[in-house]
């Protein structure tokens, strides 16, 4: 079973160093497609040397399936895509590691910063 894929609106944004689109892809038969299955699909249609600098995210099924759409970018080399790709998606490209905080430790921070909204961080409690 077999997957086709298509870009469309396909567009090199030189100032952020990538080639930017809508991926389309049709896999009858089949419940999705894989995003490392995606990635390595679409480097081998742009000749693009290391995976790494090929990002696929925001896939949808299409009711009924057999159809997905996401989006897709492809950086120049993988030190602009570092600089410029959210670090949640660089975790999920194997990039970058993802920061280890408790629950608890975020919750603490949230609310110790509770009075000192609205207020210049130069001044303490209102």
């Amino acid at each position: 079973m077999a997957a086709t894929l298509r870009t469309r609106k396909f567009m090199t944004n030189r100032l952020l160093g990538r080639k930017q689109f809508v991926l389309d892809v049709l896999h009858p038969g089949r419940a999705n497609v894989s995003k490392t299955e995606l990635r390595e699909k679409l480097a081998k249609m742009y000749d693009v040397k290391d995976l790494n600098c090929v990002f696929v995210f925001g896939m949808r099924t299409q009711f009924g399936g057999g159809k997905s759409s996401g989006f897709g970018l492809i950086y120049d080399n993988v030190e602009v895509a570092k600089k410029f790709e959210p670090k949640y998606r660089l975790v999920r490209n194997g990039l970058a590691e993802a920061v280890q905080k408790s629950r608890k430790q975020i919750k603490e921070r949230k609310n110790r910063n509770k009075p000192l909204r609205g207020v210049k961080k130069a001044g303490g409690k209102k």
